[in-house]
């Protein structure tokens, strides 16, 4: 294995997709072009075609990458299986990181795949009583905190993330978060 053609790829990788990312903040996806990332990226086109097939292909891997960052917020859950409806370290993370999530939300990340990988059915079947309401709970569910999440992310982070987590429990007042 050469080690040095290693970093110099991973070196790569991390200029294109920063340039990328800063790019998605401006513009849509289709209005990014590769000419436009190497430019800025400082590279040639045979770098970028040696690590991406296309801007689309480029947009997936990021995508790929920012989830897994996403998910370590959550490992135990993720091991365990299940959801430990601790919202906290989601929305501190968002407030931290701004620029990371207005990317996952502007390459149209569905965060429903989130919820389907850490939810144990059988615990999700004793709550609602039976297989068919988990799927309609689950999108449910997600487009509400979607929609939460845009619009404080939107306006900014002017509430702490301790109050988002008190506007989402508001929200499901006299209703068990607890599985």
């Amino acid at each position: 294995m050469n080690t040095r053609n290693n970093k110099k790829r991973k070196l790569s990788q991390d200029k294109i997709e920063k340039v990328f990312i800063k790019l998605i903040q401006k513009y849509e996806i289709n209005e990014i072009s590769v000419s436009d990332i190497c430019k800025l990226a400082e590279i040639n086109r045979s770098t970028f075609y040696a690590n991406y097939l296309d801007i689309y292909d480029l947009a997936d891997k990021v995508k790929e990458k920012m989830f897994h960052d996403f998910l370590e917020l959550y490992q135990e859950e993720k091991v365990l299986k299940k959801h430990s409806y601790n919202y906290l370290p989601m929305f501190t993370d968002i407030k931290n990181n701004q620029i990371f999530y207005k990317t996952l939300f502007k390459l149209n990340f569905d965060f429903s795949y989130y919820y389907y990988i850490h939810i144990e059915y059988e615990e999700t079947i004793k709550v609602l009583g039976t297989t068919k309401n988990i799927d309609y709970h689950i999108e449910f569910f997600t487009a509400g905190i979607i929609a939460i999440i845009k619009k404080w992310l939107y306006n900014g982070c002017k509430e702490s993330p301790e109050e988002m987590v008190e506007i989402l429990n508001l929200e499901y007042k006299g209703k068990s978060l607890d599985f």
